[in-house]
C-alpha cells in the first residue's frame, strides 16, 4: 500500500497536466499512487495523459459533476491513508511530498498539514505568499488558523496533506457547493483539529483566466452559501469572523463589478467594519464603474511586475 495518494481532478487543462504530472513524477519522495479524475473533459488532457507510462497512475472518468465530486470520488478509490490534492495546472517543487511527510511524522495528530507556496501569474512573475504572523523558518503546528489566513489562506488545495481519518470525522468535500467548498472544508477541519504547517515554499499556484478553472465565475455566487453555512460559529468566534468578514469582502468586489447590487449590499451590510482596514473599506463603498477601473490598473503594473493588493 502507497503511504500517499495524490487526487487530481482533471477538467480541461490541455496546456498545464503534462507539466503537473511531470512535477509529481520529480519527487524525492516516491512512495505514491496518482489518481486522476476526468471530470468531463473534452479538450486533448486525456491524450497527454495517455502519454505517462508509470504503474502509479490510475485514471477515472466522470461527467462533469464538478470538483468536489472528483476529489470525494478520487478519496474513496484511494489506497493510502494520507491523502495529497493537487489540481491539474498546478506546479509542486520536487521537495513537495517530502515536505509534507515531515510535517505528519513530526506532528501525527493533526487534521491538516500544509506547506507555504508561491502565486504565478499571468505574467510570469511568481509572488511569494503573506501568512499574517507566521515566521519565515516556522515548522509546526498553527496557533489561530483563521488568523494565519487572513492575507494569504494557510491551506490551498495544492498544497495540503489530510489524513483520511480526517474525513472520517469532518465529512467529505461538499458537493452542494460550486465555489468556495475547499475553503469550507478548511474551516471544519480548523474548528475540529490542529491544523500543521511548514513555511518552506514546495509548490506554485498557477493564477490563470478564469475559463481554466472547475469552480471560477459563475459559481463564485456560490460563495453566499458558505457565509450562511459557518454564521452561527462565526459570531462567537472573533477570528472566524474576521476571516469570513474578508472572504464577504472579497464576493462583495467581484458582486459589486459584476452589477450584482442586490448582492453586493447584502455581503457589505454583514460585514463588521473592524474587520477591514482602510484601503478595503475604501474600496468596498466605491462604485463599479471604479473598482472595474481599478482591477485593469491592478493587472496593467502586474505586467510591470508591481503587485497591488488591498490585503497589504
Amino acid at each position: 500500500m502507497p503511504i500517499i495518494s495524490i487526487i487530481i481532478p482533471l477538467f480541461n487543462k490541455e496546456r498545464f497536466i503534462k507539466d503537473t504530472l511531470n512535477s509529481v513524477l520529480r519527487q524525492t519522495f516516491l512512495d505514491y499512487e496518482i489518481i486522476i479524475i476526468n471530470d468531463g473533459s473534452n479538450d486533448d488532457s486525456m491524450n497527454i495523459i495517455s502519454h505517462f507510462n508509470d504503474k502509479r497512475i490510475t485514471v477515472y472518468s466522470n461527467l462533469n459533476n464538478g470538483v468536489s465530486h472528483a476529489r470525494n470520488f478520487g478519496i474513496s478509490k484511494s489506497n493510502s491513508d494520507l491523502i495529497a490534492l493537487l489540481d491539474g495546472d498546478d506546479i509542486w517543487e520536487p521537495n513537495h511530498l517530502e515536505n509534507l511527510y515531515s510535517l505528519y511524522k513530526n506532528f501525527p495528530n493533526c487534521g491538516l498539514y500544509a506547506t507555504a507556496y508561491n502565486k504565478k501569474y499571468f505574467n510570469g512573475r511568481n509572488i511569494k505568499c503573506n501568512f499574517n504572523g507566521i515566521s519565515s523558518n516556522h515548522f509546526g503546528i498553527i496557533d489561530d488558523y483563521f488568523s494565519a489566513s487572513i492575507k494569504d489562506g494557510i491551506a490551498w488545495t495544492s498544497a495540503v496533506l489530510i489524513p483520511k481519518i480526517t474525513f472520517d470525522k469532518i465529512g467529505m468535500f461538499d458537493e452542494e457547493m460550486k465555489s468556495g467548498q475547499d475553503t469550507d472544508m478548511w474551516i471544519r477541519i480548523a474548528l475540529k483539529k490542529p491544523i500543521a504547517f511548514s513555511a518552506i515554499i514546495s509548490s506554485t499556484k498557477i493564477i490563470l483566466a478564469p475559463k481554466y478553472h472547475l469552480s471560477y465565475s459563475k459559481n463564485r455566487i456560490d460563495r453566499l452559501k458558505l457565509f450562511k453555512k459557518h454564521i452561527e460559529i462565526s459570531e462567537s468566534n472573533d477570528s472566524l469572523r474576521k476571516f469570513m468578514d474578508l472572504n464577504r469582502f472579497s464576493v462583495a468586489i467581484e458582486r459589486n463589478e459584476a452589477k450584482d447590487y442586490s448582492n453586493y449590499k447584502l455581503l457589505a451590510n454583514a460585514i463588521k467594519p473592524s474587520s477591514l482596514n482602510l484601503k478595503q473599506r475604501l474600496l468596498l463603498n466605491l462604485p463599479s464603474i471604479l473598482i472595474t477601473l481599478l482591477k485593469r490598473v491592478q493587472n496593467l503594473l502586474l505586467r510591470f511586475n508591481i503587485y497591488v493588493s488591498p490585503f497589504k
